[in-house]
């Protein structure tokens, strides 16, 4: 065994290493067969949604947000264009026909990883890590694409669970998913107060993807990812070897 192996580390790969699909099918069956094998991995993914929720708390005064007085006529007038263009996105959010916001959160350690599995699986998001677990930010809100999206990555990778939370019509959900199927419900602070701070304020509409961009928080889009791209992310976080692969 290399020392690569014992420790656990990733080994480099040649540059022009191929990554085929049928590699990329070994690689997720492996995957898949990890979960699997592992006894605990809804208890881990239920522990996880319900960890530290003491440290959520719930505060009107908050999230209550402040306009600017001295903003000038033309920060207004861009204010006033930006309002009546999401007129139409806020009425269908209120009727129940398009969430407000949406995350998919995992078991997975790296967000580039995540990015990739969604890429693969035509899901259209950013990503951020967390040292609980990378997140999903959605970008198809539209009636049940949020649940479709769920539903396809753990359709992918069948023995890897994920939460859905949702603010949809001014009520947050948070469902666990396996196998592309919804499974227990959990209260969203629960799930809330297992991701970063700054997904929480994103779902609970105070903040927007800009917001955390501009808190330095590292994203990484989906949009960025091809085929080729999202393989090749795949293939430097799997480690080959006898007896099949294993991805990190």
């Amino acid at each position: 065994m290399s020392d690569d192996d014992k420790n656990g580390r990733v080994p480099d790969l040649p540059d022009d290493a191929h990554f085929s699909d049928e590699e990329l099918e070994s690689a997720l069956a492996q995957f898949e067969r990890e979960f699997n094998d592992d006894s605990d991995a809804v208890a881990k993914a239920t522990s996880k949604a319900e960890a530290d929720s003491d440290a959520f708390a719930a505060d009107g005064d908050d999230i209550a947000s402040s306009g600017n007085a001295a903003a000038d006529d033309g920060d207004s007038v861009a204010k006033g264009a930006e309002r009546a263009l999401s007129f139409d996105d806020e009425l269908e959010g209120l009727i129940g026909n398009r969430a407000k916001a949406a995350i998919i959160s995992t078991g997975l350690a790296a967000a580039d990883l995540l990015a990739a599995f969604c890429q693969m699986a035509d899901i259209s998001a950013h990503c951020l890590a967390d040292e609980r677990g990378a997140v999903a930010i959605l970008h198809n809100l539209d009636g049940d694409a949020p649940e479709n999206a769920a539903r396809d990555l753990t359709q992918m990778i069948t023995g890897m669970p994920v939460v859905l939370c949702v603010n949809r019509a001014a009520k947050l959900t948070a469902t666990l998913y396996m196998a592309g199927e919804p499974g227990r419900e959990f209260a969203p602070p629960l799930v809330l107060s297992s991701t970063p701070a700054a997904v929480e304020d994103l779902m609970l509409g105070v903040s927007t993807i800009d917001d955390l961009r501009d808190q330095g928080e590292h994203l990484i889009d989906t949009a960025d990812f091809d085929h080729d791209k999202a393989m090749q992310v795949i293939s430097d976080h799997t480690k080959f070897g006898r007896g099949g692969s294993t991805i990190e």
